[in-house]
């Protein structure tokens, strides 16, 4: 079941066959990390693709195509999204962020700050997704319980199955690292 912020970008989107069939390509002005880039790309197109291939941020990973798993996380205007589902052409004008851009530069964002503390991640394949899920998260409530960090970060997979140490972090960096 898709989140609400996923379904307003996904409306009549069938991934299949995607990679393969050609498509009308137009000219996309997308604001990335605070930048505006200019990409030409089907309107079409998965998020995903551009990020990583286009714009070469690969923070943000393929993990099942399908917006099941949750790798492929970004923020759209604050809200967590899956990149893998969401058209390129439904983003116009909307601030994306990705892993990439959530720490201040030299530092670490709260929620990467609680993940290393909380050692949150083991193999580190879902760790963008996990901390860019988290991050909305608590940009929406700065205060969940845990039960909401758990709704909040349901639909995002850990194949490791780190999730209790996961929960810990989002609730550390909710409580500003003091755990």
């Amino acid at each position: 079941m898709l989140k609400p912020a996923m379904r307003r970008y996904t409306q009549g989107f069938d991934c299949e066959g995607m990679m393969e069939t050609q498509q009308r390509t137009g000219s996309l002005t997308l604001i990335v990390n605070g930048r505006e880039y200019r990409v030409e790309t089907p309107p079409e197109r998965p998020l995903l693709w551009v990020l990583r291939e286009d714009l070469r941020l690969t923070g943000t990973k393929y993990g099942c195509g399908e917006g099941e798993c949750g790798a492929c996380t970004v923020l759209v205007e604050g809200e967590a999204v899956r990149s893998c589902r969401v058209r390129a052409g439904a983003l116009g004008g909307k601030r994306i962020t990705t892993i990439e851009a959530l720490a201040p530069v030299g530092g670490l964002h709260p929620v990467q700050h609680a993940f290393l503390h909380q050692q949150a991640f083991q193999c580190g394949y879902c760790t963008p997704g996990m901390v860019m899920a988290a991050a909305g998260l608590l940009q929406k409530t700065p205060h969940p319980t845990e039960q909401q960090v758990r709704e909040g970060l349901k639909g995002n997979v850990c194949r490791c199955g780190t999730y209790p140490r996961i929960v810990a972090a989002a609730m550390d960096a909710a409580k500003g690292g003091r755990s």
